[in-house]
């Protein structure tokens, strides 16, 4: 009768023990959160700002990226972006973040805003900044809008952030949008010529950015 105890107990304490080590062995899988661009740069500089706010050991969900044909819509920033969001996730069938990025000249009463990309694409940097050709005031703003939706049907929240500063003429490497144009406040270099380091510490995307991410730790 005793060698029975004995053997259950010993085989109770060895099941225990290889559930515990086997619970601990298996990889948790982290949920996937997929941002609407085809910008790998930009995807980059998104998941470095992300990641050097954490202060996890990594983040808690894996961040990956779509291309998504999207309508240009009309309206208010924070407006439009909430419904680029919603039909985002329509399409992916989960979770998704938008950007939607402006540049804006004081002078002319925020344009280009939300067109800057079309902006520049026409016009190039020289264009951008012949615009503000017969001003003064050469101030303008950066913003930049993160829409977050859970799943499809549910309701966008959004991420503001703004960075202050004048337009240049282009100074730095010309591959990143109109980055060579824009030199922030209180500093004498152009978003193009900063390190990546600290341009990911004052820009207008780590700004918004910010938000998202404290929202996003606890949501994941």
């Amino acid at each position: 009768m005793r060698f029975w105890h004995v053997f259950l107990l010993l085989f109770f304490y060895t099941t225990v023990i290889v559930g515990i080590s086997l619970d601990m062995a298996s990889p948790v899988t982290k949920r996937v959160l997929t941002f609407v661009t085809g910008n790998k740069k930009k995807l980059e500089e998104v998941t470095a700002i992300l990641a050097a706010g954490s202060t996890a050991a990594s983040l808690p969900f894996e961040l990956t990226n779509a291309k998504i044909d999207l309508p240009e819509l009309q309206g208010e920033p924070e407006e439009v972006s909430k419904e680029k969001c919603k039909l985002a996730a329509a399409q992916v069938g989960g979770p998704v973040i938008v950007e939607d990025t402006s540049l804006c000249y004081n002078a002319l009463g925020g344009l280009p805003g939300v067109y800057i990309k079309w902006f520049l694409d026409k016009t190039g940097h020289d264009g951008l900044n012949n615009l503000l050709m017969a001003y003064d005031d050469k101030s303008a703003y950066a913003q930049c809008i993160f829409s977050y939706c859970g799943a499809p049907g549910e309701e966008p929240i959004t991420f503001v952030g703004k960075t202050n500063g004048k337009i240049v003429s282009a100074r730095g490497p010309t591959d990143f949008g109109w980055d060579p144009i824009f030199l922030p406040d209180g500093f004498d270099q152009t978003y193009a010529e900063m390190p990546k380091e600290t341009k990911n510490t004052i820009s207008h995307r780590f700004r918004a950015l910010e938000g998202l991410r404290k929202f996003l730790v606890d949501e994941f």
